[in-house]
């Protein structure tokens, strides 16, 4: 089948195939209906432009890069399909780059990296969102940034969060009206400023309730699976065990689980378990886990609207806007009341 072009929309929108492109590119000088009837064929024939010539036509760049130190977990996951599905419906290109500082040259194979693409924007997520040299590389670059949960330098880039301290309050609070006063708590990587928070939360619902935390009940994790399997059997070790272990993302949680069930543990009715961020993995567990649902997917799609806006109207790249997204506590089967005695 011969692929659809510019003059096709064009033909069957009864428009010049200037219109078409101007529609597309979200340039000015189109009057609503003649917007609104264009985009209806686009949509109707499911038309995509190509990105390579939208570029050589426009001082634009349709390419978005979305840059992890681990791409491949969970949480990653979540945000490239945020992002691809509104960089697709932005008919703008996504790329997916690793960064880590494991090699002394990491910031000179970023930069290479960054000079043989032409970005029209970055989204940068944790912990290297708050890394400063990478940050001046951008600035330096001339390359637009969107921060996902910055923890530093607010004033330099636009951001997208979630109010993670009073997320996981909220939950703490939830496992505590359960009865429970025996709490423990696993921490995530230190480098995540939503680590810090997250535990702060938990702190500040644990005091208002008037309970004591001792140092043994809060152990160092570092958002992994085995780090959580390990803090987990350390936990259910001691004596007596907490009745509830709040762990600072479900990959973790999951760990917990997995350790109770080696430990003999029935879960919830010896021990409840909480996550944090919603993963899939939380809801294929069983039993599925309490956790907070973090709007990952509506947070990558939100960075790339604020790229995109900025983008159509000129807006300087160091531009301030922060998003913030609202989270969902959900209950679930692996959270139950605390046993009597």
């Amino acid at each position: 089948m011969k692929p659809l072009t510019l003059k096709d929309v064009a033909a069957k929108a009864g428009v010049s195939p200037k219109t078409v492109s101007r529609v597309i590119n979200g340039e000015a000088y189109v009057r609503p209906e003649v917007r609104e009837a264009v985009q209806r064929v686009v949509d109707a024939l499911g038309y995509r432009p190509n990105a390579f010539a939208r570029e050589l036509s426009s001082s634009r760049s349709f390419l978005i890069g979305l840059y992890f130190d681990d791409p491949a977990s969970a949480y990653a996951a979540d945000l490239q399909r945020g992002a691809l599905a509104r960089c697709r419906a932005l008919s703008y290109h996504l790329v997916v780059e690793q960064v880590t500082r494991d090699r002394a040259s990491w910031l000179a194979e970023c930069e290479a990296s960054l000079r043989s693409m032409r970005l029209g924007g970055a989204i940068l997520t944790p912990p290297l969102c708050d890394w400063p040299e990478l940050l001046d590389l951008f600035a330096r670059m001339a390359v637009p940034v969107v921060r996902i949960s910055p923890g530093d330098f607010p004033e330099r880039t636009a951001a997208v969060e979630m109010d993670e301290r009073s997320a996981a309050r909220e939950l703490t609070e939830a496992l505590i009206a359960l009865g429970h006063r025996d709490i423990g708590f696993i921490q995530g990587n230190p480098e995540h400023h939503a680590a810090a928070r997250r535990l702060e939360g938990f702190h500040a619902a644990m005091a208002a309730a008037g309970l004591a935390v001792p140092p043994e009940r809060t152990l160092q994790g570092d958002f992994t699976f085995r780090s959580g399997l390990d803090a987990g059997e350390r936990l259910l070790a001691a004596m007596p065990r907490p009745s509830a272990i709040f762990a600072a993302n479900d990959e973790m949680a999951l760990g917990v689980l997995v350790a109770a069930m080696r430990a003999g543990i029935a879960v919830p009715d010896q021990l409840s378990i909480a996550g944090f961020d919603d993963a899939a993995l939380a809801r294929m567990a069983w039993p599925p886990l309490s956790t907070v649902r973090q709007p990952h997917v509506e947070m990558a799609a939100a960075a790339v609207d604020l790229l995109d806006g900025a983008a159509r109207s000129d807006e300087a790249a160091t531009s301030h806007r922060t998003r913030r997204l609202p989270y969902t506590l959900i209950l679930r089967e692996s959270s139950g009341p605390a046993v009597a005695g």
